[in-house]
């Protein structure tokens, strides 16, 4: 997914739940740090982006969002990418990581106004999940100087909504990435 892909699902999530205050929680998130020229094409080939609504406590607005441009829709066969309407709740965040949200950038995004993980705080909640995709992900990103593995142990260690076992497995790929 591109940026202009990215701002063209911002638009339509903010006029379809009628807020624009928003959060890219998944992948795509990356787009807010970095523009996919300057990624490697792992961290930005999804076709999918997770929306969240900063105020949608019933996830209403997220359910608008799936059911108007999310998978398998109109949107999603017209333009092959789509949006996943989620809750903020679903990504398992550091602690503090609303204040290290970065502004989606973007004017052609607009009336959204979006915001994005930090790539650190991204790539500690990937590895939260620790699919292979995730590693993928966070490896291309570590690769590419992208993100500093310290600062992801760090982060790391404020997963307080984590699992003990969540943070120890997270913390103990981060170390072998460290020793390489």
């Amino acid at each position: 997914m591109t940026r202009e892909q990215l701002a063209h699902i911002l638009r339509a999530a903010s006029k379809i739940a009628a807020d624009g205050e928003i959060l890219v929680i998944g992948s795509q998130s990356i787009l807010g740090s970095f523009a996919e020229e300057d990624l490697p094409e792992s961290a930005w080939l999804s076709m999918e982006a997770d929306i969240a609504f900063f105020h949608d406590d019933d996830g209403a607005k997220a359910d608008l969002v799936d059911g108007a441009i999310g998978e398998l829709s109109g949107f999603h066969e017209m333009y092959a990418y789509y949006a996943q309407g989620v809750s903020v709740s679903t990504a398992v965040l550091p602690t503090g990581w609303e204040s290290r949200v970065i502004r989606f950038d973007s004017r052609s995004a607009e009336p959204a106004e979006a915001h994005c993980l930090e790539a650190h705080d991204l790539v500690v909640s990937k590895l939260v999940a620790m699919r292979e995709k995730d590693r993928v992900f966070a490896q291309s990103l570590i690769e590419a100087g992208l993100v500093d593995t310290a600062v992801l142990k760090s982060r790391a260690k404020l997963l307080e909504s984590a699992l003990p076992l969540q943070r120890r497995a997270v913390l103990t790929w981060l170390e072998s990435r460290s020793a390489r």
